[in-house]
């Protein structure tokens, strides 16, 4: 389906900006576009994709992701079957989605390439997507998070007097989101289009013969990262240790959102904040140094080498990196031509008497065709739209739960399939649109009914 729907953007592109006069704007864009995905996206992405992946290595190998997949072993093996319960697919997913939850973007996008990259181990049709792909990619485009923070920076840039006001209401967007994401994918799954046919079993004569061993730096291994063989029990004093670790990210933690606890002065901008907007906020700030600092402490006192393991991850990162450049530049390139001729604000004017018809508000049709494409776009039209209506209109928190429940769906189908080489995406993208088209959906409904 991607194959025709970047043949569709392009050539409309070409078609629209014939008719309107945007030709030099389309070349400028495609040019504009192409160094943007390289230089502005994948390069800088080296070294984050290395310094998290890094972090995993050691999480893996000191059994902490086994530990996590252990801990929520029913829900993930009802959501992916195919995936053995003890396969570290299953904690390096569980990873993403903490990270996505919490708003750790930097840290959700290597940890959720490193689980499409364990799932790949598992996959028997290589650049065929397998069901346990599509339905871990339907529920990343369904943005599940607890905070939507950008929007809410938006409205607090643009003086709104509660700009927090839209965090139950995207909770509420993005859980139906999510919702719609799994069942759309359990559903897809079954009708025959999409269903697979039975892998080819390996020939019977070369059963016998050991397979010789892979390269380390591979990028197409098939052995995934698991627990060291030598894995040291945890002593008492390694105990003693975490627990004091543990203990003083507890008092962080109460600094943050509860400062009054520990003999501190509530700062001034946490005056109008819930309990639960400090609690999360205090859980996401300390989130990235606890994980860097927690992983490799315990991987160090269960005898890992510590170091070496870090490097030996973070190798991967430039794999990783230099693998999704085609499908970035091919994605951004087409999206940016289509924005380019206008294609979106065409589709907005046709599409607007429809909409009003059945109760949407049309100021907040552009947007909502831009999500799926772009997230730089979406907030630009985001932030016109509150210095237009204002900060506290319908229509500005309306668009701030529809940024903070959907996802830029094609960017992610590219670069998360692109990273393990997978072209034929099957199913996944008509979930993911079923996702966002609800977590749409579902905005408009809460809000009119919270914000009236």
């Amino acid at each position: 389906m991607l194959n025709y729907i970047w043949l569709g953007l392009v050539v409309l592109a070409v078609i629209i900006g014939g008719c309107t006069d945007n030709l030099k704007a389309i070349a400028d864009k495609s040019f504009e576009m192409a160094e943007f995905a390289v230089m502005r996206t994948a390069l800088p992405l080296v070294g984050i994709m290395a310094l998290w992946l890094g972090i995993m290595r050691l999480a893996e190998r000191a059994g902490l992701v086994a530990a996590l997949a252990r801990l929520l072993r029913p829900l993930m093996v009802w959501l992916f079957p195919e995936v053995p319960h003890d396969h570290p697919a299953m904690g390096a997913m569980l990873l993403n989605m903490a990270a996505s939850i919490l708003g750790l973007g930097n840290a959700a996008t290597p940890l959720g390439l490193k689980a499409m990259r364990h799932l790949e181990t598992l996959n028997p049709r290589p650049g065929t997507a397998t069901n346990a792909m599509c339905t871990y990619l339907a529920i990343n485009t369904s943005s599940i998070q607890l905070i939507p923070a950008t929007a809410i920076a938006i409205l607090a840039a643009n003086k709104s007097s509660n700009p927090t006001a839209i965090v139950g209401t995207s909770i509420i967007a993005t859980t139906c989101a999510a919702v719609a994401a799994v069942t759309a994918a359990k559903i897809l799954q079954r009708l025959p289009f999409y269903r697979l046919p039975p892998a080819p079993a390996p020939p019977a004569e070369s059963a016998p013969e050991p397979a010789a061993p892979a390269p380390a730096s591979a990028g197409n291994e098939k052995t995934p990262i698991r627990e060291a063989a030598d894995l040291a029990p945890l002593r008492w004093w390694g105990m003693l240790i975490m627990s004091a670790f543990g203990l003083f990210f507890l008092y962080v933690f109460l600094r943050l959102a509860f400062p009054a606890v520990v003999g501190l002065t509530p700062p001034s901008d946490a005056a109008g904040q819930t309990v639960f907007i400090r609690i999360v906020d205090a859980i996401s700030r300390i989130s990235i140094p606890f994980m860097l600092s927690v992983f490799p402490l315990y991987a160090a006192l269960r005898r890992v080498k510590v170091y070496e393991e870090f490097v030996d991850g973070a190798k991967e990162g430039f794999d990783v990196a230099l693998r999704i450049i085609p499908y970035l530049v091919a994605i951004l390139v087409a999206m940016g031509m289509f924005r380019a001729a206008g294609g979106i604000d065409l589709i907005s004017r046709a599409l607007a008497p429809v909409m009003e018809a059945v109760g949407f508000p049309s100021p907040l049709l552009p947007m909502v065709l831009m999500r799926p494409l772009s997230g730089s776009g979406t907030l630009g039209l985001l932030a016109e739209l509150v210095k237009q209506y204002g900060p506290d209109s319908l229509i500005s928190r309306t668009g701030g739960t529809i940024f903070g429940s959907t996802e830029t769906t094609f960017y992610v189908l590219a670069v998360y399939f692109g990273s393990v080489g997978v072209k034929r995406t099957r199913y996944a993208l008509p979930a993911g649109i079923v996702a966002d088209t609800v977590g749409v959906i579902a905005s408009v409904i809460v809000c009119r009914l919270v914000f009236g």
